[in-house]
């Protein structure tokens, strides 16, 4: 690569470093495990995890769950360096486990529940865990999918024939784990230090989910181990719905909340959305937030929410200040230790000690992705005269129209402020006369019809002509991935250019 044409985010520690660094309660105490173990035990009979149920457990019982499930995994045979596959939905037990398995000194594996077993099967033949753990009802599909991807039959429950049968993958419930019995002992803490914290599955919108390295870093699962570094509480909800998580920031005196852009959408249509009004701050993340919505958002609850920018294989990369100017479609500025640049064809690239290691079992893949030392991201993105960086859209996403780049985001952003248009996502597909012509898939408004013209001389009034959609298709709800983001490929087949 040609380093002479990248271009560097101008001057981000004078304006996002300082104000960071300076809020951090302790630094990093080295690997998860130990942090965890020294912040719940430092939290003690303190409130730290407010159970769907409404149950308050103290830092002490936290631990004494997680230390439970360490015990179970150890018992089970899983040993320091060993993959443990999670699936469950969220629960004070979920989180407990995912804790006991860096007390174990093991790595974590977590995946969606609502994968499916295609999805997860993918995802245990690609990591190959000693173990797996799961909810109770999800028992029956985990052991026919560790048989189907390991070729060995699961063993149930913490194993009394140890060591394990070569390729054998131990399953166990989520809620026998938190119950077991065995002693505790903590030698295994350090050990897992030489090794990656974490395998984060890619979102696999272009292909099929990559697994990436983690390390032990403080960052990692800024909700469960931020809080815990920061000696803060949490709030957990089973699922998104605005009415109760409203009811929990008066009840509870909740100051923050980490949401996507789909539930932004949700929040703003509800009357709950003015409860929010009480919050210290409202993140957003995990796929671009729509200037509309940041507008609107700001208007019904007071305050600008607080976009960032991140992805599997780096934590997080950028963030709009916690104190300083949040601009709307923007993802902010580099965060400290992180540098960002666009190379001559605006993708963003990205170095720090934030970067993963690299691709499970995936050299290729890893050479593909890194660049002397910079990681490509995939995205693409452009800096404003300060230094905000913008995210236009992926690299593989790009549009080109007879001879134009056309990125999707902004032709979006123009649907989305046609009154008839919830929502709107734009694809390119082969044409024999543009190369690539832009289709757009629009949601709308309730009680509102879509008019293709009426939209297009919308978009023609705002855009340039190679811009304008040639086709506008009408459709109930866009398809998205479990993290919110929408699926373009899945797009391009529906309009014909699979």
């Amino acid at each position: 690569m040609d380093f002479s044409s990248l271009t560097l985010a101008p001057g981000w520690q004078a304006h996002l470093g300082a104000d960071l660094t300076a809020a951090h309660r302790r630094p990093s105490l080295g690997d998860l495990g130990s942090v965890a173990e020294t912040s719940l035990l430092e939290l003690g009979d303190r409130r730290f995890l407010r159970e769907p149920s409404g149950n308050w457990l103290s830092g002490r019982q936290f631990l004494d769950r997680s230390r439970a499930g360490a015990s179970a995994l150890l018992a089970a045979g899983v040993r320091p360096g060993d993959r443990v596959v999670l699936v469950g939905q969220n629960s004070a037990d979920f989180a407990a486990v995912a804790v006991g398995v860096f007390l174990a000194g093991a790595v974590l594996v977590a995946a969606n529940p609502a994968y499916t077993d295609r999805e997860l099967a993918h995802v245990v033949k690609d990591s190959r865990p000693a173990a797996m753990v799961c909810d109770a009802e999800l028992l029956e599909r985990a052991e026919a999918i560790a048989a189907a991807a390991s070729g060995a039959l699961p063993i149930e429950g913490p194993g009394s024939d140890l060591p394990l049968p070569q390729g054998a993958i131990q399953i166990l419930s989520i809620r026998q784990a938190v119950a077991h019995e065995g002693e505790w002992t903590a030698g295994s803490l350090a050990a897992g230090r030489s090794w990656p914290a974490m395998v984060a599955y890619t979102s696999g919108t272009t292909g099929a989910p990559k697994g990436a390295l983690l390390t032990h870093m403080h960052g990692l699962g800024v909700g469960l181990i931020g809080s815990l570094l920061m000696g803060s509480s949490i709030v957990l909800f089973s699922r998104f719905d605005p009415a109760p998580l409203a009811a929990a920031v008066a009840g509870e005196g909740a100051t923050m909340f980490f949401g996507v852009p789909a539930m932004y959408r949700r929040l703003v249509s509800e009357p709950a959305c003015a409860d929010f009004a009480r919050l210290r701050l409202l993140v957003s993340g995990s796929a671009p937030l729509p200037p509309d919505l940041f507008d609107q958002i700001r208007s019904l609850v007071g305050a600008a929410p607080l976009e960032r920018y991140g992805m599997s294989e780096t934590a997080m990369n950028v963030s709009n200040p916690y104190e300083g100017p949040r601009k709307a479609g923007t993802v902010g500025l580099p965060l400290p230790g992180v540098e960002v640049a666009l190379d001559s064809k605006g993708e963003i690239l990205v170095r720090g000690e934030n970067v993963f290691s690299g691709y499970l079992g995936n050299p290729g893949a890893t050479a593909e992705r890194f660049d002397d030392g910079w990681f490509r991201t995939g995205d693409l993105g452009s800096f404003d005269s300060d230094g905000y960086l913008r995210i236009e859209g992926r690299s593989s996403d790009l549009i080109i129209s007879g001879g134009f780049n056309v990125y999707p985001r902004e032709v979006e952003e123009q649907l989305r402020s046609h009154s008839a248009v919830a929502d709107a996502a734009v694809v390119g597909v082969p044409s024999q006369r543009w190369g690539e012509e832009v289709v757009a898939f629009v949601v709308p408004t309730a009680g509102a019809e879509v008019d293709a013209d009426s939209l297009r001389t919308h978009a023609a009034e705002r855009l340039a002509p190679y811009k304008v959609p040639k086709r506008i298709i009408p459709i109930d709800a866009l398809p998205r991935n479990a993290m919110g983001k929408v699926l373009a490929f899945e797009l391009r087949r529906q309009a014909g250019g699979a």
